[in-house]
């Protein structure tokens, strides 16, 4: 217990005699967390986007204004039957029309041309989301069959198989970019605290010898790396921890705006807070220590 303790004092001892470098160890480490939290950030707008856009994507069959309402109910149960339905909304005529008259009630000339025709032209209307995005396809092939041609008048479906392709172009891209940028943090990390603690040894190395020379272990002398590994992992996370909820605090007003939802970081964070603490923790601790290790065998002949 007595080594241990005389462990730590050597590990303070250090921080505050090479104040300098463990300060630029500690903001290193910090700047690598911040990235890794915008990369966090990004994946979770990333993924509220996509959820919108998938949200607003749907399948629309038009049908004749003189269709049976026997037919479009087999047709409505023919769709229901397909497993990969989520939720279909029918409309009927007069729900159609008035749905008509809001979005042109600013055109006075359409809606005087729909007065002059003296009857509802307009047929009902069945709106099919699926549960996921790629069932759009087989949904509007399953309706391409003879008997539903005279009552289906026309299905849109174009502009959003453009959207989902380009959704799923926006994913691989995101999901490429966050795992090399992951990478390429964490390689420059390595480096960076690799040589900073070469440094720092080598600036002590006679007394590195001199503590060998008395007795001491290898494991006593790497026992206050280990320790400035740690202190410098808890300092730096709590640094970065407190910087980014300010970022998500000022940000999240604007996002909100976007998405037409409230604290979507915060509730965020604060549900997956202790996944995102102890996962930061653990990766910043074992590449800190590692690169302090692996720093110290030359000198140490380990």
């Amino acid at each position: 217990m007595t080594a241990f303790f005389r462990i730590i004092k050597f590990a303070l001892q250090d921080i505050f005699r090479n104040f300098s470098l463990s300060f630029m160890t500690v903001i290193i480490l910090i700047l690598m967390l911040l990235s890794v939290n915008i990369l966090v950030v990004l994946n979770v707008l990333t993924d509220k986007a996509i959820s919108s856009v998938k949200e607003q994507i749907d399948v629309s069959v038009y049908f004749s204004y003189d269709a049976s309402e026997e037919k479009i109910k087999e047709v409505k149960d023919y769709v229901g039957s397909f497993p990969e339905v989520n939720e279909i909304i029918y409309l009927d005529r007069d729900e159609v029309l008035l749905q008509f008259k809001e979005q042109y009630k600013n055109n006075p000339d359409i809606l005087a041309s729909l007065e002059e025709l003296g009857e509802n032209p307009l047929g009902p209307t069945m709106i099919i989301k699926t549960k996921e995005t790629k069932d759009y396809q087989k949904i509007t092939q399953a309706l391409d069959i003879p008997e539903y041609e005279s009552i289906i008048e026309s299905k849109t479906f174009g502009d959003t198989e453009k959207a989902i392709n380009r959704i799923q172009n926006i994913t691989d891209q995101v999901e490429k970019f966050a795992y090399m940028a992951s990478i390429l943090f964490a390689v420059i990390s390595f480096f960076i605290i690799f040589n900073t603690v070469r440094a720092t040894i080598y600036s002590q190395r006679i007394e590195i010898t001199i503590k060998k020379l008395v007795g001491a272990s290898n494991w006593f002398v790497r026992g206050p790396y280990i320790i400035e590994a740690l202190i410098f992992s808890l300092i730096s996370l709590g640094i970065s921890y407190f910087l980014v909820m300010i970022g998500i605090y000022i940000i999240d007003p604007y996002i909100a705006i976007i998405f037409s939802e409230s604290n979507i970081l915060t509730n965020y964070y604060n549900s997956n807070i202790i996944l995102l603490l102890g996962i930061q923790f653990g990766g910043v601790f074992l590449l800190a220590m590692f690169s302090c290790l692996l720093a110290m065998r030359k000198q140490l002949k380990a």
